[in-house]
């Protein structure tokens, strides 16, 4: 078995353990109790990798946070590769991100896929395996899901499937069923991701990316799922309806700010009054007449200087003149009396 020796202890190990769990209520050579414990496996493992999802989370919004910046990147060294990754990877650095996380559930629980598909190998062969004794290996091996034994391949010939007591159409009705059933949860699950949690109004070569996974990865199970034994099938559509099911949880409780989710998410808080709107700031009425505003007329320098009235001329009054005041009369003054205004009073000769 190699270096994956203790792996495929573990893995056998926590099957054994959940069998003999589930053995008390079902009958242990079923498949219903063999069945529950790929499952009770699957949840296992998920829940210890429930740190890497949050990690997971946190890469993935970065990544979105960044995209304006990698799109400028892209735009000023478009002619430059070489500059463009550097750049790129300057950004990471100073910010903390890397693109490799959101890819860490998948890598870290697929030794433990392969484990499986190793163990259930060797149940097909009737050769124990790990903790797994004779007794177990061929329980195991009997054991039927639906009709379609756990060991059992969609490749398999009908010689090798009539020995584990099976038919070939109903281990390939089983097994198209669980395959398109996994493949669907996979789209279902990235679709959910690019239509509710994306940031729709950056438009980057990485969203261009995502959409083209959307497509990818559900092709990829359905050719590859032929190849896997009916017990590795139920391990991966397992794991897909709880990564389903996680992201679902995670979208609707805590969206990417600027997604569909984000503002479905607001509008719900603010039906039940959980979410503060900031009242709008005063504005101005807009009907209200505008203030006009008188200009200063013209002064003279004496006015200026004097700090008099300005009245024009005309207006009900002559000038001032300067150095009047505003209570200043404009009567005019009598002439001073002279000689030539007297009469003659001499007498006639």
């Amino acid at each position: 078995m190699g270096i994956l020796n203790p792996l495929y202890d573990a893995v056998s190990w926590i099957i054994v353990q959940f069998h003999s769990l589930y053995g008390l209520v079902f009958d242990k050579d079923g498949g219903l109790a063999w069945g529950l414990s790929i499952v009770s496996l699957v949840v296992l493992i998920r829940i210890c990798l429930i740190p890497l999802f949050v990690k997971q989370i946190k890469s993935t919004r970065n990544m979105q946070a960044l995209q304006p910046k990698m799109k400028a990147i892209q735009e000023r060294y478009k002619n430059d590769k070489q500059r463009q990754s550097e750049e790129m990877m300057k950004l990471y650095k100073e910010t903390g991100t890397n693109p490799l996380s959101s890819c860490l559930p998948i890598l870290a629980q697929s030794p433990f896929f392969f484990s499986l598909y190793h163990v259930l190998s060797y149940i097909a062969q009737g050769k124990q395996v790990g903790v797994m004794s004779q007794d177990l290996v061929n329980s195991a091996q009997k054991a039927h899901i639906f009709g379609a034994p756990l060991a059992a391949k969609f490749t398999d010939s009908a010689d090798k499937l009539a020995s584990l007591g099976a038919s070939v159409t109903d281990v390939r009705v089983v097994t198209v069923i669980m395959i398109v059933l996994m493949s669907a949860s996979q789209f279902y699950t990235q679709r959910q991701l690019m239509t509710k949690n994306v940031d729709m109004t950056v438009k980057t070569p990485f969203m261009q990316q995502q959409k083209m996974l959307m497509y990818v990865f559900p092709i990829m199970f359905a050719v590859f799922g032929i190849n896997f034994p009916v017990g590795v099938l139920i391990y991966w559509l397992t794991t897909n309806v709880w990564t389903m099911g996680q992201q679902m949880f995670v979208i609707r409780r805590n969206p990417t700010p600027g997604s569909l989710a984000f503002k479905q998410r607001e509008e719900r808080l603010k039906a039940k009054g959980k979410l503060k709107v900031e009242p709008a700031a005063a504005q101005e009425p807009q009907d209200a007449a505008p203030v006009k505003r008188s200009q200063p007329k013209r002064q003279t320098k004496s006015q200026r200087q004097t700090g008099g009235p300005t009245q024009p001329a005309g207006a009900g009054g002559t000038k001032p003149k300067p150095g009047g005041g505003a209570a200043a009369s404009t009567k005019p003054k009598p002439k001073p009396s002279s000689g030539a205004d007297k009469p003659n009073l001499s007498k006639k000769k």
